[in-house]
């Protein structure tokens, strides 16, 4: 059976923690889809388009991993996918209750749905990225938050 996992975010931008876990999950499923959302309601800094090519960018070298931008309910992206498996991060316990809850929630729209918490390693769990765009919007150095591409990519787009 080719097992299928789908790591959802918005990705904006993309940082070495989601990349620590997607590293972690490529060695654990047969194909990861980072499926990024192009969820508006958040007002993201960078475009859909941006995000995608940011994180293809981070990407390069990785096996069996997809990028693909979706603005659908995210169970039934997994289910076009076939996949059963959602992939998402924990960085503290005050993330735990919001991502229990969605957890929930997609498993009720397509209850072959799973959902697996990650969290990412000691030196990238506290990063996310509201604070890196915090960072950029006052100007400061992010180098050491998201993949280098990621860093001259958002050096050359943002001013």
């Amino acid at each position: 059976m080719h097992k299928i996992a789908i790591y959802p975010g918005t990705f904006d931008p993309v940082t070495n923690g989601h990349l620590d876990i997607i590293k972690r999950c490529v060695g654990i499923f047969d194909k990861v889809i980072v499926a990024v959302a192009k969820n508006q309601t958040k007002h993201p800094m960078f475009s859909l388009t941006q995000r995608l090519e940011m994180i293809r960018l981070a990407l390069d070298s990785m096996p069996n991993v997809e990028v693909e931008g979706f603005d659908c309910l995210l169970a039934e992206f997994a289910k076009s996918k076939k996949s059963n498996v959602l992939i998402r991060g924990l960085r503290a316990v005050s993330d735990f209750e919001y991502e229990l809850q969605l957890g929930y929630a997609n498993t009720s729209l397509n209850p072959d749905l799973d959902t697996m918490y990650f969290m990412p390693s000691l030196q990238n769990a506290f990063i996310s990225s509201s604070v890196v765009r915090s960072i950029i919007i006052h100007k400061g150095q992010i180098s050491h938050m998201v993949p280098q591409a990621v860093c001259e990519y958002i050096q050359t787009h943002t001013k």
